[in-house]
């Protein structure tokens, strides 16, 4: 994919009589920065520009975006010679041959325009890349998905025995809401926290919280609904809210503020056209964790507009430092409110994908909403039975994650090596994560000359085999942030901090 790509672009710049530097400027005069490590590597085939700079490069060299991306099957227009420059399309001599009666081209199919605005980096080209070098025997330091297993955090025993003895009795399909006892169990939890007016039916079992989000949103949104979304976020949010035919407005959270959102951005971005804010608490990617009167300031807004509450609290059990997480919909009984968690992170079963979402508050509003989640839950009939049937032991036994986030516990001790760490890299600065386990560290821009993180994040991996998530990956619009997972042992962190340090004594973008 790599080669066919360079071979195009290559074969477009020769046709249109164009350097390297040229395509840099024409991009320029389009409105796009391009830096000449990035177009070098798009050349040379080391990796492939999202879509965007797609359609960027396309524009200047007259060409055919699918085409250019490889979607199209079309001749080397080198070959052909016939692109027409300016034009933006490509003329296939088959297409000229159709028209004189003669065969038919052959079909080709590109991927919905929906996905146009669709950004998930956190798999994204860096990710690919990494993929491409471990593929040719690179080993690769993986700072970058908060998947537990691989760092050796394994699943409570009681839950795999429990799988194990009830795999036999899991075979057919569950209600479409999921298991009477998981749900149950995770009502009884949801009680716990205080959420208001729950019901058995109120519980919505999903394979992760992954595939709920996607769900409670396209029940939601109709085609320019806007919802509004923390900037950095989750970029699945974002993600969906865009495929639903929505538009996700970002607030920004305060990095000054220990990564609360800013109250006053998040109300001057409601407009007629909102529905639903969305919090994520604690936060992924900054690991913030949200006080008490940050979340009533919020459901304050939402009962001034009347907007519906959406929040994804997957890591509320993975809280450091004594403090306490607090479920925003206990705060809001006069709201309506969805409110998602699941067993991923704090049981370390992240490959079970067992997620689950709650609907609280004034369900009376909702009821045609509820309807159509209905709808779209018995469409796909029900989520993962098996991972369903550890639910009840998981939420009633011991929480074996409680031991890591103390004093001495992995992740305590691994959060506080990190920062420790980083802060002590010239230009780097981070503010402390008090959950889950990610850090959100910032980078002096000035000093670094990085426009783009996402050929810092390529720079970093390609020079020291470190795979970290860039800042723009969860739509923080500077380039000057990156998200490290803290899960591995301190050891692994150690010989990371070393490289990324060494890094950056030199590194200029």
């Amino acid at each position: 994919m790599r080669e066919e790509f360079s071979n195009r672009l290559n074969a477009a710049m020769r046709a249109a009589n164009m350097k390297q530097v040229d395509v840099i400027r024409a991009a320029a005069r389009a409105g796009t920065r391009l830096g000449k490590s990035q177009v070098s590597q798009y050349v040379s085939g080391k990796t492939i520009p999202r879509r965007g700079v797609m359609r960027v490069l396309a524009e200047v060299l007259g060409v055919d975006t699918s085409w250019l991306a490889g979607e199209a099957a079309q001749p080397d227009p080198a070959i052909t010679g016939e692109i027409q420059s300016g034009t933006g399309t490509t003329i296939l001599k088959s297409e000229e041959n159709e028209r004189n009666g003669e065969a038919k081209p052959m079909r080709t199919f590109k991927k919905s325009s929906k996905l146009d605005n669709v950004l998930y980096d956190v798999r994204g080209p860096v990710f690919d890349e990494a993929n491409r070098m471990e593929a040719e025997g690179v080993h690769i330091l993986k700072l970058s998905i908060g998947n537990p297993a691989p760092f050796g955090f394994r699943t409570p025993d009681e839950v795999v025995q429990d799988m194990s003895s009830q795999l036999t009795e899991t075979e057919g399909y569950s209600n479409s809401h999921g298991l009477f006892a998981a749900r149950k169990a995770i009502m009884q939890y949801g009680q716990l926290k205080n959420l208001p007016n729950l019901d058995i039916n109120d519980i919505y079992t999903g394979n992760g919280v992954s595939e709920l989000i996607q769900l409670s949103l396209n029940a939601l949104l109709d085609n320019g609904d806007e919802v509004l979304v923390p900037s950095p976020d989750y970029p699945l949010w974002t993600a969906c809210v865009n495929l639903a035919g929505g538009t996700a407005v970002h607030y920004i959270c305060d990095e000054q503020s220990e990564w609360y959102p800013d109250i006053a951005d998040m109300e001057k971005k409601v407009t007629d056209k909102t529905k639903a804010i969305v919090i994520i608490n604690p936060n992924n990617p900054t690991g913030a964790l949200y006080p008490e009167e940050v979340l009533q300031q919020i459901v304050d807004i939402a009962r001034r507009h009347q907007l519906m509450i959406f929040s994804d609290e997957i890591y509320d059990r993975l809280v450091m430092d004594g403090l306490k997480h607090v479920s925003i919909a206990s705060l809001a009984p006069d709201l309506f409110c969805v409110t998602f968690s699941g067993l991923s992170k704090s049981h370390m079963i992240a490959g079970y994908r067992i997620g689950w979402m709650i609907l609280s508050g004034n369900k009376k509003i909702a009821k045609d909403y509820i309807q159509g989640l209905d709808m779209l839950s018995n469409m796909r009939l029900c989520s993962n039975v098996p991972a369903q049937s550890v639910v009840q032991t998981a939420l009633g036994g011991v929480q074996s994650v409680s031991s890591y986030l103390v004093p001495g516990g992995r992740v305590y001790e691994q959060r506080e090596f990190i920062y420790n760490a980083l802060k002590d890299i010239p230009g780097i600065s981070a503010v402390k994560p008090k959950a889950a386990f990610y850090i959100f560290p910032k980078m002096d821009v000035k000093k670094f000359n990085i426009t783009d993180d996402e050929q810092f994040a390529l720079d970093l991996l390609h020079d020291k085999h470190i795979l970290i998530t860039r800042g723009g990956g969860f739509n923080w619009e500077k380039p000057d942030h990156f998200r490290i997972v803290y899960l591995p042992r301190i050891e692994v962190l150690s010989e990371a901090a070393k490289k990324m340090k060494d890094f950056f004594s030199y590194y200029r973008q």
